[in-house]
């Protein structure tokens, strides 16, 4: 199974520092509906792992959460694509869980369900705790320049990002990459 696993704010769409509370706040990013529709195209499952303390904190409900997720399912089809699943993590950060990123659990949850070792599994995200979670259990890690990861652009990254991390500009040019290494060198003419 061709699989990818997603963060979701500062990825996919537009990160808030005062969180994504509605569907009317939930905007995509320039060109990452179209990349993940291009990720479908091409054979890969996506799917989402985000933490969501806006919900542990109070600051909007699973109603809403379903209500943003129901928007961004209804824009991936009118580009013939799909999420496979969303896992999140409802919880504040001083919950202690084991799900909230850069803990595992979420990527734990994803093989479960999936089934899969996550070896080598493409993680994306835009900061250090989407690509630590991943690392944890054998993911590949891939930093986006959209949402915190803008912070980096122009720069190398700093001590603690996991070795081996490769830095895209966005989510759409994550996309380009992993396409064009799945399909090998071309043979010539």
């Amino acid at each position: 199974m061709k699989l990818v696993i997603l963060d979701r704010d500062g990825t996919i769409n537009a990160d808030s520092e005062d969180y994504v509370k509605s569907p009317d706040e939930w905007t995509p990013l320039p060109g990452a509906i179209e990349a993940i529709a291009r990720l479908n195209h091409a054979g890969w499952h996506t799917v989402i792992a985000s933490n969501q303390s806006g919900l542990g904190r109070g600051l909007f409900d699973v109603a809403s959460l379903n209500a943003m997720h129901a928007k961004m399912h209804k824009m991936l089809a009118a580009q013939g694509a799909r999420i496979d699943a969303v896992f999140y993590c409802p919880h504040s950060p001083d919950e202690g869980c084991h799900c909230r990123k850069p803990l595992p659990g979420l990527f734990e949850q994803i093989g479960e369900r999936f089934g899969v070792d996550l070896k080598g599994t493409p993680a994306v995200g835009d900061g250090l705790r989407d690509l630590q979670a991943g690392v944890a259990v054998g993911c590949e890690p891939h930093l986006v320049l959209t949402g915190k990861g803008a912070a980096f652009r122009g720069q190398p990254l700093p001590q603690g990002f996991p070795a081996g991390t490769q830095v895209h500009e966005d989510l759409a040019a994550f996309a380009d990459y992993l396409i064009a290494r799945s399909a090998g060198p071309k043979a010539a003419p």
